[in-house]
């Protein structure tokens, strides 16, 4: 009998001795031993399962999974891969993915018949499924169907906090990338050249330059956890490309387009100079156009340039973190996803030739920034 069973068994005999006048002895004899051996099994399991749903993690977790369950054999699989296996009569990997297919399908437990039997149970993280856990018995009976479920359900808790951990560490490592680059060193130093080559021609631009300049620096110094809304985004914006238009001349174009009743929306600080930083970085010579809409419930942004385009692997290894140029995208999109959901990433729309278009989208709620 598995741990879990036991103490299954123990709960309602403790119900009937407690009734009767017999619970301390079933809760001295049979409840504190199993309990025990139960935490510390997990206990034991669960370091390997906070580090996600991996091979080497499943590797390590599924002995100690198996000893939880006491079942003859346990396999865990992602949606695409048996991970790890303990025990004997596990059929081969095939046949083993053909049910992990029906679950992820049914997205419930899934029982077989046959010597030896199996249970399926799903394993999900913020629901969405991610992979199983197979276990095979010669009798496989509803108490180990309940008991593999819960075995499950378990395992799918640690494996929301390791997705939690690790969201977290992504986001304190883009907000510290941030804080390195929120000025990019080079449009400093382009930014001063310029203004400094207009001191003697024409002292009064050079003078509103350097004042565009300073509000530029004191907006971007803020902390990078801030919100602010709309309006003050865009006012950074217009202060970075009236910069960057003394620098390039009548090579840059530009045109901002806003709908009034957004001007008021909160927004993550810093979420959409980069994106024009990006256009201009790949649009040159050429035009830049954001376009803010009201979209009920939320603010539709889009920032596009007619400029090189770039090949969309390219776009995924920079938004995947695997690419040192781009950080000020992959940035806001970590940022983005973080605060309102997986749902709200950038969306980038280009091709080698095509331009670029990027889409984001703010709930105009502010329960959505109360949250962070």
């Amino acid at each position: 009998m598995s741990v879990l069973a036991w103490m299954g068994l123990c709960a309602a005999t403790g119900v009937l001795g407690f009734t009767f006048a017999r619970g301390r002895a079933c809760r001295g004899e049979l409840a504190g031993e199993p309990t025990y051996l139960a935490l510390h099994v997990a206990g034991l399991a669960a370091p390997s399962l906070r580090a996600g749903l991996t091979s080497g993690s499943a590797r390590k977790a599924v002995r100690h999974l198996r000893t939880l369950l006491g079942t003859s054999a346990l396999a865990i699989t992602s949606a695409d891969r048996v991970l790890a296996r303990e025990g004997d009569g596990i059929p081969g990997d095939d046949r083993v993915l053909a049910e992990v297919a029906v679950v992820m399908a049914g997205g419930r437990p899934h029982v077989i018949a046959g010597e030896p039997g199996a249970v399926f149970v799903p394993l999900t993280v913020e629901g969405r499924m991610i992979g199983t856990l197979a276990a095979y018995d010669p009798e496989v009976g509803a108490s180990l169907v309940r008991t593999a479920t819960e075995v499950g359900r378990w395992v799918s808790g640690q494996l929301e906090l390791a997705e939690l951990d690790t969201s977290r560490r992504r986001t304190l490592e883009a907000e510290m990338r941030a804080l390195r680059a929120q000025i990019s060193p080079h449009f400093v130093y382009n930014s001063l050249t310029t203004i400094a080559s207009f001191v003697r021609t024409d002292p009064e631009r050079a003078r509103e330059l350097l004042l565009d300049f300073a509000d530029f620096t004191r907006y971007a110094l803020r902390r990078v956890r801030d919100f602010t809304t709309l309006a003050d985004e865009l006012s950074c914006v217009d202060r970075y490309l009236l910069l960057e238009r003394a620098r390039f001349g009548d090579r840059l174009r530009f045109t901002v387009q806003v709908a009034p009743e957004v001007l008021r929306v909160p927004v993550p600080f810093l979420c959409l100079q980069p994106l024009v930083e990006n256009a201009i970085k790949h649009g040159m010579p050429g035009e830049v156009r954001v376009v803010i809409k009201d979209a009920g419930p939320e603010a539709h942004i889009s920032v596009e340039d007619d400029g090189i385009g770039m090949d969309p692997e390219h776009v995924k290894a920079i938004l995947d973190q695997d690419h040192k140029a781009g950080i000020g995208l992959s940035n806001v999109d970590l940022r983005m996803r973080h605060i309102y959901g997986h749902d709200y990433g950038l969306v980038v729309d280009t091709a080698p030739g095509e331009g670029t278009r990027i889409r984001l989208r703010v709930p105009k709620s502010r329960i959505a920034h109360d949250l962070l």
